[in-house]
């Protein structure tokens, strides 16, 4: 005798695709806020270097195939 199902062959998978899609979705939002936070703490190095070349003189000199940094307090 012939078993008779109600559930497509989706419809069985459905518990097991929503859980990974939620996985996917927490990821990418976890990822976006821990980045987001990261450097809310640590800023970027070309910022933060802004505020100091406000105040000071700053030249980069090329010689052969090393940048020198000079800088000169006011």
């Amino acid at each position: 005798m012939k078993r008779k199902t109600t559930f497509s062959a989706i419809g069985g998978y459905q518990p097991f695709l929503f859980c990974i899609g939620m996985y996917v979705v927490a990821l990418f939002f976890s990822i976006f806020i821990c980045s987001a936070i990261f450097y809310a703490v640590n800023p970027k190095k070309a910022i933060a270097g802004e505020v100091k070349t406000s105040t000071q003189q700053t030249a980069m000199v090329k010689t052969g195939s090393n940048q020198v940094l000079l800088t000169v307090a006011k």
